[in-house]
């Protein structure tokens, strides 16, 4: 099943700009981004989901003018945090001691522990690894749309500091990562639709030590 709807999926190029992604897809798909596992399970990173057509149109003129921004759809931003702080570690860890109901020596330790690594290091260190972790749920809404039966285009060719004025994420202490546009695929149009899926070879790809 997994890989039936791997092997169906693709970067999708021309979406049909008059169907709409049912509510309870796109749910399903942001709850697997949610999900996801990420680096000490500080989930670094936010998604944006942009429905709104004049913004939608802003981001298009600023992603290389790609249509499936505004024939999409929905347009989800990958979003990370422009550091790691003291208050966001503390938040998450504080997170899970509620849900969970009680407080771990161990779990305290580590909490210690990235305090003392995270906020003292450079800022650029920091955003770049958060932006790592958004790739894994980015990933995963892939995968998530496909088995939902949803196109979905991944898109790293963007000005993110554009995207970020438009959407205002510097002032919620984001930065925009990579977009994804979901939608229905429109065939008529779209010149890699009926391509097959290339892949290198699993000998030249799997490196295995015995």
């Amino acid at each position: 099943m997994l890989l039936e709807k791997l092997n169906w999926r693709y970067a999708t190029k021309k979406m049909d700009p008059s169907k709409v992604v049912p509510q309870e897809k796109v749910e399903r798909i942001l709850e697997a981004i949610r999900l996801a596992p990420t680096s000490s399970g500080l989930q670094p990173y936010e998604v944006i989901v942009v429905t709104n057509p004049e913004v939608r149109a802003k981001i298009q003129e600023i992603a290389w003018n790609q249509t499936q921004v505004t024939e999409g759809s929905h347009l989800l931003v990958f979003a990370a945090w422009d550091n790691y702080t003291p208050d966001r570690i503390n938040g998450m860890f504080d997170l899970v001691n509620e849900v969970r109901g009680f407080k771990n020596e161990g779990w305290e330790a580590y909490r210690q522990r990235l305090l003392s690594l995270y906020p003292p290091r450079d800022e650029k260190v920091n955003f770049e690894h958060a932006a790592r972790q958004a790739y894994i749920g980015f990933g995963i809404g892939l995968t998530a749309a496909a088995f939902e039966g949803v196109d979905a285009t991944p898109m790293e060719g963007f000005d993110p500091d554009k995207l970020d004025e438009i959407l205002g994420l510097r002032e919620r202490g984001l930065r925009s990562v990579t977009i994804m546009p979901i939608g229905y695929r429109q065939e008529d149009g779209d010149w890699l639709v009926n391509l097959k899926k290339v892949r290198r070879p699993k000998d030249e790809f799997v490196i295995e030590v015995k």
